[in-house]
């Protein structure tokens, strides 16, 4: 029987098949051991194949995907961490404060996008509680990422009436959502469709970051051709088998100046001499925040604090 994994606890998956059923499944043991270096080679999203116990299933086949998304995982050397596979698009919710989402992590997040071309959306939660002046920072953050392609909002989760544009967003795909704990993204989840309940939880006084209130990942039918994925809430966002060669393909401003660089085959676009992407940072073309990001990235500095 095939289906469609829309919940994983780690040992069990809830399986939504074919048939309307669904079944609370399990992996055969020959399919966990074969040499997968992922900490979870079943992910929410994953078309899969499975046999009917007399409790449940037992996962036999994870069928190709067609993509994922993935980061380093935080607790095994060497291995990745798939947080859903099949998606049509990502997004990402951050906040300017309470807590900050840092420029690095958000570069990070939409780098793993769109090594697999996957599009991306960047939400910035929580205006309400943002200065004139604030505003004004952010306003020039999301022309930013409006200016190299990525669709880019402001809102209030708890004081927006009116949700229709992120509505319309979504519909008809399937999305991944992703972003720190306490940024908002249960509470933005659960107004955009009565099918959603997640749990809340409030800020640290202490930290100033959010509480985990998500655990597992998860996928919603909000209708018939459109589901959402909520995601546990991430702290840091490490990049998985990415060279350091090809990472300026995966900035988009970077991706046709990088052809024009006189060591066109070896330039890193660090220090080298008549480096398209280098003369860009100068004029200002390509944004240093941007560059300080894949800077980073390319030299294994981390700028996402």
């Amino acid at each position: 029987m095939k289906g469609i994994v829309f919940r994983s606890t780690g040992s069990w998956y809830e399986v939504h098949a074919e048939d309307q059923n669904v079944y609370s499944c399990r992996i055969r043991g020959k399919l966990r051991l074969d040499g997968i270096k992922e900490t979870n080679p079943i992910a929410v999203g994953d078309h899969v194949e499975f046999d009917l116990e007399d409790v449940g299933g037992a996962i036999t086949q994870v069928l190709p995907r067609r993509n994922h998304i993935l980061r380093q995982s935080v607790k095994k050397t060497g291995h990745s961490h798939v947080l859903a596979a099949n998606v049509d698009q990502v997004l990402l919710i951050a906040t300017h404060k309470q807590p900050r989402t840092s420029l690095g992590f958000i570069d990070r997040f939409l780098v793993s996008a769109e090594s697999f071309r996957i599009p991306q959306l960047l939400i910035y939660n929580k205006k309400d509680i943002l200065t004139n002046l604030e505003h004004q920072d952010l306003k020039t953050v999301t022309e930013l990422y409006e200016s190299i392609g990525v669709k880019t909002l402001l809102l209030s989760a708890i004081e927006d009436e009116d949700l229709s544009i992120l509505s319309a967003l979504i519909m008809g795909r399937v999305t991944l959502v992703a972003g720190h704990s306490g940024v908002g993204k249960s509470t933005l989840l659960n107004r955009l469709s009565s099918t959603i309940d997640q749990s809340t939880g409030p800020i640290s006084n202490f930290s100033n970051k959010g509480t985990h209130t998500t655990t597992y990942a998860e996928m919603f039918k909000i209708k018939p051709d459109t589901f959402i994925i909520d995601t546990p809430g991430v702290k840091e966002w490490g990049l998985v088998d990415m060279n350091q060669q090809e990472i300026s393909d995966y900035f988009p401003e970077m991706r046709e100046l990088r052809l024009d660089c006189k060591f066109t085959s070896r330039c890193l676009h660090l220090n080298e001499p008549k480096c398209k992407i280098i003369e860009a940072v100068q004029s200002g073309a390509i944004a240093l925040s941007r560059y300080e990001s894949y800077r980073s990235m390319v030299t294994g500095e981390d700028n996402r604090k």
